[in-house]
Formats: structure tokens, sequence, C-alpha cells
């Protein structure tokens, strides 16, 4: 029997590191994807460098790159779950957005899943198994970022084409949308405000943030077959704040409560 295969892409992150050790309960091997070779490296050593996990380096914006990955991935065993999580964001307004970041926004939030996704389309098939989409709360609602946040709408509706069109083989697909996550990428605006991640959880009904296992573990359930009947949603991982805001309940209501 072909051993199982978990693919995470943008996998040196915070959060893609979590979801590979938590992939690693459920797979034979986990491939760490990611454009940094260096950093894929040294994911791989903070996983204790077992032999489950093998690090990959590719770029998911060139389908030449792409399609040596997937080789590579399908060349050793079975591809069950396919777990697009690289991702970035720049300008954080629509005035500040030129069309080169438009543009590099959409080749890296939205495009690349698809070349990714197509790319390993054939080994998924022979699993029926499970493609998970990090998308955002950005894609559900205006929080900044526009380009990074047009991408994740049309990274989460991708989600819904993949689960409708190849549902008859089996494959499932399904989207996490975590909220605010202190990763790598928030470095900069913690250090312009070191308080910024108390100021955030205001917004959030469980007054917290979201850490990098809580992702990980939605996207560990999402993969898993306690989730066979799932597929074509979007699951917030959140702490509440799409859920609505007790600051406007509380102006709307005028009741102690909120």
């Amino acid at each position: 029997m072909k051993p199982s295969i978990a693919v995470v892409t943008g996998a040196a992150g915070d959060i893609g590191r979590a979801i590979a050790k938590r992939l690693g309960a459920s797979h034979d091997l986990v491939f760490l994807v990611d454009i940094d070779e260096n950093a894929a490296a040294k994911a791989l050593a903070d996983l204790g460098g077992e032999a489950r996990f093998r690090a990959l380096a590719c770029d998911v914006t060139d389908p030449t790159s792409v399609s040596a990955m997937a080789k590579s991935v399908m060349d050793a065993g079975a591809v069950r779950t396919l777990v697009n999580n690289a991702g970035a964001a720049r300008a954080v307004s629509l005035h500040d957005t030129t069309p080169d970041i438009w543009r590099q926004d959409n080749a890296l939030n939205l495009e690349a899943v698809f070349l990714c996704f197509r790319a390993l389309e054939d080994g998924l098939k022979e699993t029926g198994g499970s493609v998970v989409n990090i998308a955002s709360v950005n894609g559900m609602a205006v929080f900044g970022h526009p380009a990074y946040s047009a991408a994740k709408a049309g990274l989460i509706h991708l989600t819904r084409l993949i689960a409708v069109e190849y549902g008859k083989f089996g494959i499932r697909a399904n989207a996490v949308a975590p909220g605010t996550v202190r990763t790598q990428a928030w470095e900069a605006r913690a250090a312009a405000n070191p308080d910024v991640f108390e100021e955030a959880k205001r917004w959030y009904a469980l007054r917290r943030i979201a850490t990098s296992e809580d992702v990980a573990n939605a996207v560990f359930f999402l993969a898993s077959d306690q989730a066979a009947a799932i597929t074509g949603t979007c699951l917030p991982v959140d702490c509440g704040l799409t859920a609505g805001q007790t600051e406007l309940a509380h102006t709307f209501s005028q009741s102690p409560h909120y």
C-alpha cells in the first residue's frame, strides 16, 4: 500500500508548520512546501526532522515549479490531503493598492491554489482526498488589505467550485477562515503598536485571538473521516469575530448584558 501523503503549502510559516505537525498524526508523509528552501528546512528541524516530514521548495505561483512539486509528491505515495496555506497581504487600503500589488496578491492567494489543485488533481482522485484552503475573515467582510481580501473571497468560491465539480470522485473541499492569529506576518504591526493584539481582543466574542494550533485543529478535522459528509463549507476560526460585535449589540439594544 502506498504511504498516505499530506501536502501543506506555505509550511515554513507559523500556521503552516502547526498544520503540518497536526497532520503528521494521521498521514505517513507530510510535505512541507515553501518558496523559501532554508525556511522549509528550518521548519523541518523544528518538527524534529522526523522521517514522516519532508521539506520541498516550490514557488506555488509558477506552473512549472508546481508541476515539479506535484511529481515529487505523487511519486512518493498517495495524496490524501492538500492544504493550500501559502498566502500574503500587501497594501492596507484600496487607495494604496497598485496594479502590481493587485496581481501579486491574486497570484499567491487565489491562482496558486488553482495551480496546486490541478497539479495534484489526479492523485486526489485516486484517494478521494480532501482539500482544505486557508481563506480568511477578510474574504467574508472588510478588514483592510483589499487585494488580499478579494483573492480570499475568490478562494472561498473556488472551494465550492471544487466541492461541486469533483464530489463525484469523492474529493471534498472546504475552507478555513482564520481571524487574527499572532504570526510572523504581524510582527511589523506589533512593532509599530505593541498593544495591537490587546486592542484587537475587544472585537472578538471570546475576548481572545486564535492561535496557529486552533487553525491546525480545524484543518485536521476537515481533512479527517469525521468530516466525511462535509464539503463546500467555509469554517471561520475567528473567536466569534464574524458572528457579531458586543459593542454594536449594546449600542443597538442598550442592554447591559452586552
